[in-house]
């Protein structure tokens, strides 16, 4: 627990919440009961999805889970023994109702130092992937996960905790419907995956086409960011051709997934967005990039440079600039913030602790430690004050 209070608002752009098993299922309608389920593999519980079993995360129903920020030297790289991901963290521990509801959260946040957060479902991040050949499935599933997350978080949670609803785009009409119905019911941010968007008949297609202007244009209109955080994107197809395999494995280590995976499919999805025109003809579309870090920004700016360079045309502006305008970037513990500073600009980075995931900060306050050196109104922008202007909480009502 931290042991320290900051002088200034704290928002944490990425807390987590273990749903409880009724998450999926509580809302379903009738005609897809039974599509989505637990089920019991050598007295271990995993989820089945369309009759897949999943092996992503060890224990979906989330009675026993890994404890928080218990892989946080792992990723600092001090792991001198090499033991693996699961040799890292340990034992785990028994779920705390903090975890779970909204009430103890509080208490747990405030013990934390931690003013404000946006709280993240864990288990959605599988479920697209899964129904990439049923996306009225898709649809359905992920409106039954906001019902029920609204009934058991709210989208506000006295000004404090705001959970956040997914939303997904393969049914441009749905995902407009399901916009709708989320910002009538408060939420202040929404989650996408960074992934091409399936198609109702087969394939799949950029989110930056115009296909997708009308939706994109409600979220304007309404005046909040898109949250872009890390899921299973399918990306996991590029590892299988060289290491074989049919599902993205979160806790099985590979060395080779961090290099050709690695932050692969968020790099592509704002590059898409942004070479398709979709930030140019949404100039004012923001997009919060979490659990994603920082340290592949550079890179892509570079090739965007690049593209732009060698195909001026095919941009209404530059390329660079439309990434600096439109996104913020929540950078890892591990990464170089003044490195990303520097790039962005402090107005677009944010703090994040990825809490209670064991690859978070068990203590999120001690973020602060690597903003040494930076003036104290700069920390107070990235470990809450950017966040909160983003989410429009400074906001004087009309």
């Amino acid at each position: 627990m931290s042991t320290r209070s900051l002088p200034y608002p704290v928002f944490d752009i990425d807390n987590h919440m273990y749903e409880t098993t009724d998450a999926l299922t509580k809302y379903l309608p009738k005609q897809h009961r039974g599509k989505v389920g637990y089920v019991e593999v050598n007295g271990r519980p995993k989820l089945v999805v369309k009759d897949h079993i999943s092996h992503m995360i060890p224990n979906p129903t989330f009675e026993r889970v890994a404890r928080p920020g218990s892989a946080e030297d792992y990723f600092l790289g001090n792991n001198p023994e090499g033991l693996n991901f699961r040799e890292f963290v340990g034992e785990p521990m028994d779920v705390i109702p903090a975890f779970q509801s909204p009430a103890p959260r509080l208490e747990l946040m405030d013990e934390l130092g931690i003013d404000q957060c946006v709280m993240y479902p864990t288990l959605a991040s599988l479920i697209e992937e899964r129904t990439t050949d049923d996306v009225v499935l898709t649809h359905a599933i992920i409106h039954a996960l906001n019902e029920w997350m609204h009934e058991h978080w709210t989208f506000n949670y006295q000004d404090r905790i705001f959970a956040t609803p997914v939303i997904c785009l393969p049914l441009v009409d749905e995902a407009i419907k399901e916009f709708r119905w989320c910002l009538e019911r408060g939420m202040k941010t929404f989650l996408v995956r960074p992934a091409p968007v399936p198609s109702r008949f087969g394939g799949s297609r950029s989110m930056g086409l115009p296909e997708f202007d009308p939706f994109w244009q409600e979220v304007v209109d309404a005046g909040i960011p898109v949250t872009f955080h890390a899921a299973d994107s399918g990306y996991q197809k590029h590892l299988m051709e060289w290491e074989g395999g049919d599902e993205y494995l979160s806790f099985k280590p590979s060395a080779l997934r961090e290099v050709v995976m690695g932050f692969r499919a968020m790099e592509d999805t704002l590059a898409a967005l942004i070479c398709h025109g979709a930030l140019s003809r949404f100039p004012d579309l923001k997009i919060l990039v979490v659990e994603n870090g920082s340290g592949w920004v550079r890179n892509l700016l570079r090739l965007l440079d690049k593209a732009y360079r060698t195909m001026p045309k095919e941009f209404d502006e530059h390329p660079v600039e439309i990434f600096k305008r439109n996104v913020y970037i929540h950078p890892f513990l591990e990464d170089d913030i003044q490195g990303i500073i520097d790039i962005m600009g402090e107005d677009h980075v944010m703090f994040g602790s990825d809490f209670p995931h064991p690859e978070g900060i068990g203590d999120p306050l001690s973020f602060v430690d690597r903003l040494e050196g930076l003036s104290d109104s700069t920390k107070a922008k990235i470990m809450g004050g950017n966040a909160i202007e983003q989410l429009g909480l400074n906001r004087v009502p009309a």
